[in-house]
C-alpha cells in the first residue's frame, strides 16, 4: 500500500505539500495540485484518516468546532467542560468524535472547509462559541453539506437544532432576585458582546425587566473582560443600587472594582464559573451545566444523523449563590444559618417598607377626601 511519502516522491513535492493537498489548505499552486492528484491517482493512495473512516461500520464522524477565546483564560474552563462532556457521551453512544478549533481552518475559503471535513468522513458538526462576527462560519453552518447542532445559537432547517439554556429567562431571575433581595429601583447592567447571540438575548431580557418594573436602567458593554468591567465599574458603578453583569468575569471585575472604591453595589453574574467562589464576595449567578449542554449535543447530532428533524432543546439550569467556602468544602450556601439569616432581614426590610407604602397610601387618599 502506498504511503504519503511515496506519493510526496512521486509527484516531486515534500511530504507537507501533500497534506495541504489533502486537506485542501490554501498556498498550493494549481500546477503543483495537479501533480499531487495524478500521482494519488496513479498509486492508488487513501490516506489513513480516510481509509479508517471508510472502514468504519458507524453512520459517520461528528466533529466538534470550537471557537477558543485568545482573551482570557476563563473561557477555557468552560471549553474543556464542553470537550469533556461531548466526549463522555460520545464513548457511551460510540460515536465516532474530532475535535477542530475555529483558528485551525479559519484561513480556508468555504469549499476548503467543506473538503477538510468530506476528508475525513464527517457528516456532523456541533459548533460551540459562534459569533455573529464568524460570517465564514455561518457559511459553513448554512451551507448544507452536513447535519448541524449549533450551541446556544438560533438556527432555522430540519438538519439543524439548537441547544443550550434559555438566556432570557436565566437573565431574567437572576437580575429580578438580586434587585428585589435588595430593594432597588436602579440597575446598572454589563452586557457581553454585540456580536454574541447569547448576550443579545441576556440584554433583552434585562430591557424588558427595566421597563416592567420601571428601572432606572444603563447598558454598558464589557465585551466579556475583567478589566473592561472593572473601568465601567469605576465610572458608572456608584449610581446605581445593583450592577448585574452577562459573565461571573465580568462580575469578579465590578465586585474588585467596588472593594477597590470602598463601597458595596449587590452584582450577580452568569455561568457559574469557579472562579466566580474566589471573588471574595457573595454573588448570585445562573449555574449552567456546560458538559451537560454539550453531552446533549451529541446525543441530538446521533439523533439527526439517523434521519430525524432538526429542533430546539432546552437545557436547565440554575440560580446559584457562589462563595468560596462553597468551593473547599462543598457545602450549599442557600442551607446556612448565616444565609437563611440574611434572607430573614430582606424578608423583613421588604414587609417594612411595603407596609410604609400603604400607610403612605392611605393618608394621602384621607388627605384628598
Amino acid at each position: 500500500m502506498a504511503s504519503i511519502k511515496d506519493v510526496a516522491g512521486k509527484a516531486g513535492v515534500a511530504i507537507s505539500t501533500v497534506s495541504k493537498v489533502l486537506n485542501g489548505y490554501p498556498g498550493v499552486s494549481k500546477e503543483t495540485k495537479e501533480k499531487v492528484e495524478a500521482a494519488i491517482k496513479e498509486l492508488n493512495f487513501v490516506p489513513n484518516s480516510i481509509a479508517a473512516a471508510l472502514s468504519s461500520k458507524k453512520a459517520g464522524r461528528v466533529a466538534l468546532l470550537i471557537h477558543m477565546s485568545s482573551q482570557t483564560k476563563a473561557r477555557d474552563e468552560i471549553d474543556m467542560q464542553y470537550i469533556s462532556g461531548a466526549l463522555h457521551k460520545a464513548k457511551e453512544l460510540h460515536v465516532d468524535l474530532v475535535v477542530e478549533f475555529f483558528s485551525m481552518i479559519e484561513n480556508l475559503t468555504l469549499e476548503e472547509k467543506i473538503q477538510h471535513f468530506k476528508a475525513q468522513n464527517i457528516e456532523g458538526i456541533i459548533f460551540y462559541g459562534l459569533t455573529k462576527e464568524d460570517t465564514e462560519f455561518i457559511k459553513l453552518l448554512e451551507c448544507g453539506q452536513f447535519k448541524i447542532v449549533a450551541v446556544d445559537v438560533p438556527v432555522q432547517g430540519d438538519d439543524k437544532t439548537r441547544v443550550g439554556i434559555d438566556h432570557k429567562k436565566a437573565q431574567r431571575e437572576v437580575a429580578l432576585r438580586t434587585i428585589e433581595e435588595n430593594n432597588s429601583d436602579s440597575l446598572l447592567y454589563i452586557a457581553g458582546s454585540k456580536e454574541s447571540y447569547a448576550a443579545m438575548e441576556r440584554l433583552e431580557a434585562i430591557e424588558e425587566l427595566a421597563a416592567e418594573k420601571h428601572l432606572r436602567l444603563e447598558v454598558a458593554y464589557g465585551d466579556y473582560s475583567e478589566n473592561k468591567a472593572r473601568e465601567i465599574t469605576f465610572e458608572k458603578g456608584y449610581a446605581y443600587g445593583v450592577i448585574a453583569c452577562g459573565s461571573d468575569l465580568m462580575a469578579i471585575g465590578a465586585m474588585r472594582a467596588l472593594t477597590e472604591m470602598d463601597i458595596f453595589r449587590p452584582v450577580c453574574g452568569f455561568d457559574g464559573l469557579i472562579l466566580m467562589g474566589y471573588a471574595g464576595k457573595q454573588m448570585n449567578t445562573i449555574q449552567q451545566d456546560f458538559a451537560g449542554v454539550s453531552a446533549r449535543a451529541v446525543e441530538e447530532m446521533q439523533r439527526l444523523l439517523a434521519g430525524k428533524k432538526g429542533t430546539t432543546i432546552v437545557t436547565p439550569y440554575s440560580i446559584e449563590r457562589m462563595q468560596y467556602l462553597d468551593l473547599i468544602e462543598g457545602r450549599d450556601w442557600t442551607e446556612t444559618e448565616s444565609y437563611k439569616a440574611f434572607r430573614q432581614k430582606k424578608e423583613s426590610q421588604r414587609k417594612t417598607k411595603k407596609d410604609s407604602n400603604k400607610e403612605q397610601e392611605k393618608k394621602k387618599r384621607m388627605q384628598k377626601g
